[in-house]
């Protein structure tokens, strides 16, 4: 079977910090990337950061350029995301999605989310006093 599943979502301050994790399984993430993608209340899905092992590219968004990083647990098979000197503009379902090896990471990021088939089921961020 394969699987995403995210975790690590929760309440923080402004100006504080998350890690979020994607557990892989079944997707090879030395082949597949591992985008982040985030969902505000009435607003569309949009990505965040894309990640690929195959070509050891990374994008981010100008949104959270310089605030949030991704690695991988190789051991774990799990990617994370750092989040750092959080808004409340970040306050969103954040999701993360494997990705085949067809587009750059950053077309992977601004692709229609429609086109990208497998995701996780999410993990709420809420940014608030």
């Amino acid at each position: 079977q394969s699987q995403l599943v995210e975790s690590g979502g929760g309440l923080v301050q402004p100006g504080g910090s998350l890690r979020l994790s994607c557990a892989v399984s079944g997707f090879d993430l030395d082949y597949y990337a591992i985008g982040w993608f985030r969902q505000a209340p009435g607003e569309g899905r949009t990505g965040v950061s894309c990640f690929s092992s195959s070509s050891g590219s990374t994008y981010y968004a100008d949104s959270v350029k310089g605030r949030f990083t991704v690695s991988r647990d190789n051991a774990k098979n799990v990617v994370y995301l750092q989040m750092r000197s959080l808004t409340p503009e970040d306050t969103a379902v954040y999701y993360c999605a494997a990705i085949p090896p067809v587009a750059s990471v950053q077309r992977m990021c601004e692709m229609d989310p429609l086109a990208i088939g497998s995701w996780g089921q999410g993990t709420q961020v809420t940014v608030s006093m």
